[in-house]
């Protein structure tokens, strides 16, 4: 059995081999301070009407055009022939929907293992 005396020692020679006393763990001082340090403030700014009359046509040719160009992506793909035993291969294989395996046919100009590596990945 050891003494008290014995466990005092033990902790001096810990405190003496570092040369430092063992440090207690810290707990948060502020979280509120730590919140700010991490999250970034961006002043609001008011916009202005002439602003927004400016930037509304931008934004709606901007959307015409893509929409046309998506209108012309899905003609350009009808157009494209495929075997409907690619279609049912793709989708016994793959097990996705029909559309899904028509499309990606489609879009690989009709090619089964094209199509089969990019519906894989």
């Amino acid at each position: 059995m050891a003494a008290e005396g014995d466990v005092d020692l033990d902790l001096e020679a810990e405190e003496n081999c570092t040369g430092k006393p063992a440090e207690k763990p810290r707990k948060h001082d502020s979280g509120a301070a730590d919140l700010e340090r991490v999250t970034d403030y961006a002043e609001e700014k008011e916009i202005s009407s002439s602003d927004l009359e400016t930037a509304m046509p931008v934004i709606g040719d901007r959307r015409s055009r893509e929409q046309k160009a998506k209108q012309e992506r899905e003609k350009e793909l009808a157009k494209v022939t495929i075997k409907k035993e690619d279609v049912e291969l793709i989708t016994g294989e793959m097990e996705i929907s029909r559309g899904v395996a028509e499309r990606s046919l489609r879009e690989h100009m009709g090619n089964v293992v094209e199509a089969l590596i990019d519906l894989s990945n």
